[in-house]
C-alpha cells in the first residue's frame, strides 16, 4: 500500500466497490456503514486492530458500533461470503485454478472464546490455548485469497451444549472432523459453479482415502500429500505401503525441480512418480509421487495423484508445491487485514470477523492482480494473432 495519498485512494475506492456488492445483506443503515468502516480499519496502518482502534479510525467516539456489528446485530456472514466470493471469481476466475485447504491457529487466553482449547496449533508449532479456524483459498497465476472459512469446535465443546449455547453455538451445530469441514467447503465451491482446475492439501487432510475417493467419484483432479504409512493398490497388491514404491527405482527416474518460490528462494527436490490403480478409464491415470531433499535424502514425501492421462510429472509438481499458496495467504491477511486481532469469542462473531477480513485481503490481492496486469502489458511486447495459446505448452 507503500502509505502514499493515491495507494490509499485506490484501495479505499476498491473496498467501496467490493461493499455495495454486499449492502444489501444489511436491514439498517448503521451495519452497512459500519461494515465498510470495519474494512476499512483492517487494511489500515494500525498497530493493533481492536474495536478500539478500528472505532478511532472510523471516527466513531467509541468501540460499540463494531461491537453491535459482530455481535449483535443480525446478519448472515455466509450470504456475504459468498458475495466475495463472487467478486473474487469475476476478477481472479481461472478454470486451471487451485483449491487450497489448510488450518491456522489463533493463539487465545481463557476458556470462553468459541471453540477455544489447548490443542496443537501448527501456526505456534506446539500445543497452546487457541481456536483453529480451517480455510480453502483460491490460488491462481494472477493472485492468491481466502474463499470459505470455518471455527473448528473440539468434541470438549460440542459434548457440553450449554457451553456451545453461551457462546452463540446452535445445537444443530455438532461436532465435524476438519476433513469434514474440508470436505463440506470443496463440495459448496463445486456446487456454486467455482471454476477451479485442481484441489491439493496437506497430509492432514490428504491421508483421507474418503475424501480422495469423493473427489475421483466427482472426477475432481487432486494432488493430494499423505503420509508414508498410506497404502495404494498397485499390480502387486490391494494395500502397498507408499514408501515401498521408490527406493529400487533407478537413479534417472528422480527430476530435480523447483515445485516454487518459498521464504528463502527456490525450494528445489528431487521428484518421482510411480502409476498406480492400474484399472480406471483410459483418459485417467494415478499417481503416487515423491519428494526428497537435496540435503537430506532420507527426508521423503509423499503425494497421491488422480488426474488426466497426459498429465506431467512437472505438472504435478507445481499443483503440490501450490500448497504453499495459502500459507501465505495466513501471513498476509494477518499482517495486512487484521485476520488474527479480533476480540469476539462468540462462535458468529467469529465468522462474522474472518469474512470481512477476508473481503479485505481479496481487494488487495485483486489491486495487486490489475497492478501486474499493468506492469505485464507496460512490458510485454505486443502479440501476435499467431501466438500459442496459454495452454499450448500443456
Amino acid at each position: 500500500m507503500g502509505g502514499d495519498h493515491a495507494g490509499v485512494r485506490l484501495w479505499a475506492g476498491e473496498l467501496d466497490v467490493l461493499h455495495e456488492r454486499f449492502v444489501h445483506r444489511f436491514n439498517r443503515e448503521e451495519p452497512r456503514q459500519s461494515a465498510l468502516a470495519y474494512m476499512r480499519g483492517l487494511v489500515a496502518p494500525l498497530q493493533r486492530k481492536n474495536g478500539w482502534t478500528l472505532a478511532e479510525e472510523a471516527g466513531h467516539s467509541g468501540p460499540d458500533r463494531i461491537h453491535r456489528l459482530l455481535n449483535r446485530i443480525e446478519w448472515d456472514a455466509d450470504e456475504v461470503l459468498d458475495d466475495v466470493r463472487d467478486y473474487v471469481v469475476e476478477h481472479l476466475g481461472d478454470r486451471e485454478a487451485v483449491l487450497i485447504v489448510d488450518d491456522t491457529g489463533f493463539l487465545k487466553k481463557g476458556i470462553r472464546s468459541a471453540g477455544v482449547q489447548r490443542q496443537y496449533s501448527g501456526t505456534a508449532g506446539r500445543t497452546e490455548n487457541s481456536q483453529i479456524g480451517v480455510f480453502l483459498a483460491y490460488a491462481t497465476d494472477r493472485g492468491r485469497t481466502l474463499i470459505d472459512r470455518r471455527l473448528y469446535l473440539p468434541t470438549s465443546w460440542t459434548d457440553d451444549r450449554e457451553r456451545c449455547r453461551r457462546a452463540g453455538i446452535d445445537d444443530t451445530v455438532g461436532f465435524e472432523t476438519k476433513v469434514a469441514m474440508a470436505k463440506a467447503m470443496v463440495r459448496r465451491a463445486i456446487a456454486d459453479r467455482v471454476p477451479f482446475g485442481w484441489v491439493t492439501a496437506d497430509a492432514a487432510y490428504g491421508f483421507s482415502k474418503g475424501w480422495r475417493f469423493e473427489l475421483e467419484q466427482a472426477d475432481v483432479f487432486h494432488v493430494m500429500a499423505t503420509t508414508r504409512h498410506d497404502t495404494v493398490v498397485t499390480h502387486w497388491s490391494i494395500d502397498h505401503p507408499v514408501h515401498d514404491l521408490f527406493p529400487g527405482l533407478p537413479r534417472q527416474k528422480w527430476k530435480r525441480r523447483s515445485c516454487g518460490e518459498g521464504a528463502h528462494g527456490r525450494r528445489i527436490f528431487d521428484w518421482a512418480r510411480v502409476e498406480v490403480r492400474p484399472w480406471h478409464r483410459e483418459d485417467r491415470r494415478h499417481w503416487v509421487h515423491a519428494r526428497r531433499s537435496v540435503s537430506r535424502p532420507e527426508e521423503i514425501s509423499y503425494y497421491i495423484a488422480y488426474c488426466p492421462a497426459d498429465t506431467t510429472l512437472d505438472e504435478l509438481i507445481r499443483i503440490a508445491g501450490s500448497r504453499w499458496a495459502i500459507e501465505e495467504c495466513f501471513q498476509t491477511a494477518k499482517q495486512e487485514c487484521g485476520l488474527d486481532d479480533y476480540q469476539v469469542r462468540r462462535y458468529p462473531g467469529w465468522h462474522r470477523h474472518m469474512t470481512l477480513a477476508m473481503a479485505a485481503h481479496a481487494c488487495l490481492t485483486v489491486l495487486r492482480a490489475r497492478e501486474l496486469d499493468t506492469d505485464k502489458a507496460e512490458t510485454d511486447p505486443p502479440s501476435s494473432s499467431t501466438s500459442a495459446s496459454p495452454r499450448s505448452d500443456a
